[in-house]
């Protein structure tokens, strides 16, 4: 399964970090994609042990070729290729993005009121109170 040569974006597209060859592309080339400090172009080749940062805001993973594959597969069979060692710290950020991101409505209510606005502000300035 293993290949001599697999251009970046073959490779984020078979590992399942993207959901298309295109989407990885576009990423390469929008200068999203890096390997070491320098942004990678799609047609760049990977070698096996390389470390892969991307960024998906609101962070940059990283992300540890083990081996290489051209080949897209099951996300059972990703997690032998490609190991994420994003720091503990950056993946801190993402845990906070998530808790004080989107609020949460149900489909078909809408727009909130300035009733309902009130309602979130109020609460969230109880839970920033209780965090101090």
């Amino acid at each position: 399964m293993a290949e001599g040569k697999v251009r970046i974006d073959k490779w984020l597209w078979s590992v399942r970090i993207f959901k298309t060859r295109s989407l990885a592309a576009e990423e390469c080339g929008k200068g999203h994609v890096k390997i070491g400090d320098m942004h990678a172009k799609p047609s760049r080749d990977l070698k096996g042990g390389e470390i892969i940062k991307v960024r998906i805001p609101p962070i940059e993973r990283h992300y540890l070729v083990k081996q290489l594959v051209a080949r897209r597969m099951s996300a059972q069979l990703a997690v032998d290729f490609v190991e994420d060692v994003t720091p503990p710290e950056v993946l801190a950020i993402l845990n906070d993005a998530k808790a004080f991101g989107f609020e949460v409505r149900s489909n078909g209510l809408g727009r909130p009121t300035k009733r309902d606005r009130r309602m979130i502000d109020k609460m969230k300035d109880i839970d920033d109170k209780n965090e101090e």
